[in-house]
């Protein structure tokens, strides 16, 4: 009698995580908070990539002789004190702002993680070095960090991603150190200890990979947080500079005409909103379905 055929065992591994992905998005399609989120993200984004290929008007060319008109067909939502079409602005603001929010974010992501895998796998004096680090560091917010950066070297977009990305830094390195000390005391790690692999070895093949559903979340919460740094430093004048637009920028344009024409800081306040919102929602939804303890069918 001939012995039952048995799949390989790549195929079957490969079989239970199709299976595990379409499981993933079969939850994730009846999470209100993680669609709603990724729509509001998807939308975002949808007007960062539009505005690469068209703009209604140039972003960047003036018509004082069309300035603050309402809402026509020409201009959908009116112009500004200095001609620009709002759309186009608009568009182009929600370009900068995911720039300086994923260089800045990844700096943050990068470095921290880094500096809390070290932290968590050494322990003794080279974790209270880096914890301390991270604590001096917090004593600079983004703000304070850009007005010490501008002074050196002036305002400006590197600024502003240098200043976000600093203060991103202590974030992650607390978030990485407390969850990857929790996976070190496990009994799997352990084992691997005992088997002879070394703290780098670990930390590649079991810390990082159980804690990255934590980073991933982490992310996309302060990559919220870096949008509202990020409009907070171009109105203060500190971020982007002109001719390129911003909607932090929009909003301190808008600051002396809110008499006269306030929907010019509506339109900018509204777009941080939605972008805040949709981030902030997806990182919820995330947290949801990435973490066991709190996965729950939708």
């Amino acid at each position: 009698m001939s012995a039952p055929l048995t799949a390989p065992a790549g195929v079957a591994t490969a079989t239970r995580r199709s299976q595990a992905a379409a499981g993933f998005w079969q939850r994730a399609l009846r999470h209100r908070s993680f669609v709603a989120g990724g729509v509001l993200s998807l939308l975002v984004l949808f007007a960062a990539v539009l505005s690469l290929v068209w703009t209604p008007w140039s972003a960047y060319e003036l018509d004082i002789a069309a300035k603050l008109q309402p809402p026509s067909a020409a201009h959908w939502l009116g112009t500004d004190a200095l001609g620009r079409d709002i759309v186009s602005l608009l568009l182009v603001g929600a370009r900068s702002t995911i720039l300086v929010g994923v260089i800045a974010v990844g700096i943050g992501l990068t470095c921290g993680v880094c500096l809390g895998l070290i932290a968590a796998a050494c322990k003794g004096w080279v974790e209270e070095i880096i914890m301390r680090m991270t604590d001096f560091t917090f004593a600079f917010p983004a703000v304070l960090s850009a007005i010490m950066l501008a002074a050196v070297i002036g305002p400006g977009m590197v600024t502003s991603i240098t200043a976000i990305g600093i203060f991103q830094i202590p974030i992650f390195v607390r978030v990485t150190r407390g969850s990857a000390n929790a996976i070190w005391a496990r009994e799997f790690v352990l084992a691997a200890r005992a088997s002879g692999k070394g703290s780098f070895r670990i930390t590649i093949e079991h810390v990082l990979p159980n804690i990255l559903s934590v980073l991933i979340v982490q992310a996309t919460i302060q990559f919220a947080l870096a949008i509202l740094a990020e409009a907070a430093l171009s109105y203060l004048g500190l971020g982007t500079q002109p001719p390129q637009p911003s909607w932090g920028r929009m909003l301190n344009d808008a600051q002396s005409l809110l008499f006269q024409s306030p929907s010019l800081a509506v339109y900018p306040g509204a777009a941080i909103a939605v972008a805040v919102l949709g981030l902030n929602l997806l990182g919820d939804g995330l947290r949801d379905l990435l973490d066991p303890r709190l996965a729950r069918e939708r």
